[in-house]
């Protein structure tokens, strides 16, 4: 480099004074580096990484504070943590709550999905529990369009119709107070040799009939009672088990029992037991697909398949019976999670072919695709279509997809599984592969209630059609129970061979307390207030009376059509749940947990709809 001479100073001179600027110089910009390097080590660093970043590596900017940042992170961070932590009637699901229940000591290792890991589950659960902001449990009362109870616990004027309620009521009571002092705490009544049972469909869970029966004795005006089986839960109910069970039963019953425990009454015993529990049952959903496994450990997180389920495969009713109950979790909690899952489900099977719009009842979890294609709205499918049209009513009518999924398979039912018999009854038969078995199950009886609550939204020129479908399903239905020597309907009956509405086979002649029939008759009238439904409805609670009340409780009977009665020594926790509580709503105003209020769950479990004037997490959209 060439310098060029100033006048007055010396070559020596000039070469020292620039030697020091170099120095100083080379200092400033080693300052300058070392700073603007330390930024990108700083935590609240993001924003001004972003300058210097290339706009292929930057975030987008995010006008905001510090604060901003500092939330954007922490919720990123939770986010990944949630992706790496988490990734039902048949088992004793529709037809395994039959009497005698497919084995389930078939667990293929293959077929297990693997647990969270200590330090993932830490994460998962720390990130549930961070701060959210509070359900509003007042405003959402006032959001609601009447009392949940009426104006009078939905008294009927009509003594009659009073006094039936009274005697529906006592049985109530009589169940309850037989099943407290025999087999308090455990989860079902053997009233025959009066002790408790506890059962493998919900593992290491106890108390299912106290948490069945939480809503039904409130309603009922069974305060005390009601008191005991609060006391019970707050104190006695653990949920940090380690047995094997059944994600639809835990589900529809604990979730949904403690869910509408909660908004019926407000107590935060409730909240904070069933989100604990939801958490629980979400690494079911741990699989390539995100469909859930049927079963699952609770303490360890692992799942798996039923042995007995074809090829490894969930089950329609079971994976397809999550989505009011899990709405509803994401509702209490603010975290999107438990909706994001079931939502997971609905993206998949729109995605996939349907055998003429028509729904099988298996699923590989692992591929997403059918196993077999058997349909029915019988145990293996039934309440998969009950939730679609009751998440479109749940979500004030606004949840477009559930809609448009219920009518299309209404369509594919009426196309392809609607018949009649020649002595003129109309049924459901069972699909298999193209080939129909003229068989309808009792658990398909709730059909006449679904397709009646469902047909004020369907098509204009559908609506009556699916009314009339709804009362033909709800008749024959009825026509079951009266053609038995107990007016009790069978588990299944037939229209081949010349029957007609009657169990052909000794294995399907069981009457286990269950409530279906019942339940149609309540939806059927309400939507009409034809007197024909009550007086079936009062016929149901005769001859429950007459064969299924004994000393101890009440008991199933194995075969409808003998005279003389065998008892099967089990008081199903549904009986208290549904049959008796839908018989209660038949013999009361319809004021009493009000149709534009409120969804049943499966089980029976009032959950109410979300009013589009309540709605500040908006998960229902």
């Amino acid at each position: 480099m060439v310098f060029r001479k100033f006048p007055g100073v010396s070559a020596s001179g000039m070469g020292l004074r620039l030697s020091q600027k170099f120095v100083f110089l080379l200092f400033l910009s080693g300052l300058v580096t070392l700073c603007l390097g330390a930024l990108f080590f700083l935590p609240d660093s993001a924003r001004l990484k972003r300058i210097f970043l290339s706009k292929t590596e930057a975030q987008p900017v995010t006008v905001g504070s510090e604060n901003d940042a500092r939330e954007q992170a922490r919720k990123a961070d939770a986010a990944a943590a949630r992706v790496r932590a988490l990734s039902r009637k048949p088992s004793v699901t529709h037809e395994a709550r039959a009497v005698d229940r497919p084995p389930q000591g078939i667990k293929a290792q293959d077929e297990r999905s693997s647990g969270r890991t200590r330090t993932e589950t830490t994460a998962a659960q720390n990130d549930a529990r961070q701060p959210r902001d509070t359900f509003e449990y007042d405003r959402f009362k006032k959001c609601l369009l009447g009392s949940p109870l009426g104006s009078d616990r939905g008294k009927p004027g009509d003594p009659q119709t009073l006094q039936r309620r009274d005697k529906v009521k006592e049985m109530m009571k009589f169940a309850w107070d037989n099943y407290k002092h025999y087999a308090w705490g455990k989860n079902e009544l053997r009233p025959l040799t009066r002790n408790g049972h506890i059962g493998t469909m919900f593992g290491g869970l106890r108390g299912a009939s106290i948490i069945d029966s939480l809503d039904t004795l409130y309603i009922m005006d069974l305060l005390e009672e009601y008191e005991e089986a609060k006391d019970w839960v707050e104190n006695n109910l653990d949920l940090n088990s380690n047995g094997e069970s059944s994600l639809f039963e835990v589900n529809i019953r604990y979730v949904g029992g403690l869910l509408s425990a909660y908004y019926l009454t407000g107590n935060e015993v409730f909240k904070k037991k069933v989100l604990e529990l939801g958490e629980k049952l979400l690494p079911a959903f741990n699989t390539p697909t995100g469909i859930p496994r049927g079963v699952i450990n609770l303490g360890s997180g692992t799942s798996w398949s039923w042995g007995w389920a074809s090829a490894g495969s969930s089950i329609l009713a079971e994976f397809g019976t999550l989505h009011l109950e899990f709405v509803h979790l994401s509702e209490l909690s603010n975290n999107p999670v438990f909706r994001e899952k079931v939502m997971n489900i609905r993206k998949l099977l729109n995605k996939i072919e349907k055998p003429h719009g028509l729904y099988p009842n298996f699923l590989s979890p692992v591929t997403g695709n059918w196993v077999q294609h058997h349909v029915s709205l019988g145990g293996l499918g039934d309440s998969f279509y009950e939730y679609l049209i009751k998440s479109y009513l749940m979500s004030d009518k606004t949840d477009e997809e559930a809609k448009k999924m219920y009518y299309s398979a209404l369509e594919a039912i009426e196309a392809n599984l609607v018949q009649q018999s020649p002595g003129g009854l109309t049924y459901l038969a069972e699909w298999r592969g193209g080939i129909l078995d003229h068989k309808m199950g009792h658990l398909a009886c709730f059909a006449g209630g679904m397709l009646g609550i469902g047909a004020e939204d369907g098509a204009p020129e559908k609506k009556q059609r699916y009314l009339d479908l709804a009362g033909e399903i709800t008749h024959t239905c009825h026509e079951s129970y009266t053609r038995s020597a107990t007016k009790l309907g069978p588990e299944a009956f037939r229209f081949d061979a010349g029957a007609e509405a009657t169990a052909t086979r000794l294995s399907e002649r069981y009457y286990i307390l269950r409530p279906e029939v019942i339940e149609s008759y309540m939806y059927m009238w309400r939507l009409t207030h034809d007197p024909k439904y009550r007086e079936w409805g009062w016929e149901a609670v005769e001859a429950l009376e007459k064969h299924c009340r004994v000393e101890g409780g009440y008991s199933g009977i194995r075969d409808v059509y003998a005279s003389a009665v065998s008892h099967d020594n089990m008081q199903q926790s549904f009986f208290l749940s549904e049959t008796l509580k839908y018989l209660y709503l038949l013999f009361s105003d319809d004021d009493l947990l009000p149709l534009q209020d409120w969804v049943f769950n499966t089980e029976a479990h009032p959950l109410p709809i979300i009013h589009r004037n309540y709605q500040p997490l908006q998960l229902l959209h």
